[in-house]
């Protein structure tokens, strides 16, 4: 008879899940310095944006590329393990997250070996430590900006998607998740651009309200537009997971995830 706790599939599916959301999370944090060009990714002529006085092309950071999967995680774990596990979850995250960027600044002050600082060089890397610490070292009001939307993110979604679902009950997944997503990432969107290019910047070189409103603008539709394209893949987890807990054990988290508010 199987009774650990390894074989129990209530757990194995949260420290799958968990693990996968953590994941996510904090490999959208370190290639988010990457800045891409949606439009010449697509090979699509560039869409100048007028927005606020404000015009660009569609430039978004990597980060975005797996942001949409750790809000269908969001969703998911909210689905089974009610508000209080994904809050837990979301403050785990975050101070991994923090820890991990703590463990860059330090590697990123220990002296470098000579001979490395110049192994990439006929690579057209001339200065391996210069690059190291361009790469991984973000600004500091960045990473706050970051983790404060973030948190804010997470926990505005636990409660719209629980406010959703109390009003639907069982149907309308795709409501309560795309719903809850949408609300919190709009938080999200003018945050950490908020607290990194206007708290965090001296006068002179800190955005206009113009230029937030205008760049948090573009941000918030591509989420949302990311939110709607991921649909499917909401619906096609949620069913393996319903067949892969049975449905007894599924309805039975379900159930205590609406208590476990």
């Amino acid at each position: 008879m199987e009774t650990s706790i390894v074989h129990n599939r209530s757990f194995r599916l949260f420290a799958f899940l968990a693990g996968f959301f953590i994941c996510n999370a904090l490999v959208a944090e370190f290639i988010g310095v990457k800045i891409f060009a949606l439009e010449d990714t697509l090979g699509v002529q560039p869409w100048n944006w007028n927005l606020f006085g404000q015009t660009g092309s569609l430039s978004f950071t990597c980060g975005v590329i797996l942001w949409p999967v750790v809000f269908i995680m969001t969703d998911i774990l909210n689905e089974y393990y009610g508000t209080k596990g994904i809050r837990m979850l979301s403050l785990i995250t975050a101070g991994l997250i923090a820890y991990a960027f703590l463990m860059i600044m330090a590697a990123i002050h220990v002296a470098p070996a000579g001979w490395w600082v110049g192994s990439n060089a006929d690579a057209g890397v001339p200065d391996m430590q210069a690059a190291f610490s361009v790469i991984f070292g973000q600004s500091q009001w960045i990473i706050v900006g970051s983790l404060v939307a973030f948190m804010l993110g997470q926990l505005v979604d636990v409660t719209v998607f629980h406010w959703i679902k109390n009003a639907t009950g069982e149907k309308y997944l795709y409501l309560r998740a795309t719903g809850s997503t949408l609300v919190s990432q709009f938080i999200d969107s003018f945050v950490v651009l908020y607290i990194a290019f206007v708290l965090g910047k001296d006068e002179a070189h800190r955005w206009s309200i113009s230029l937030l409103l205008a760049v948090g603008t573009v941000n918030y539709v591509y989420k949302f537009l990311a939110a709607w394209a991921m649909t499917p893949v909401l619906y096609l987890v949620h069913n393996a997971i319903e067949k892969y807990l049975g449905p007894e054990l599924a309805a039975k988290m379900k159930r205590e995830a609406m208590e476990n508010k």
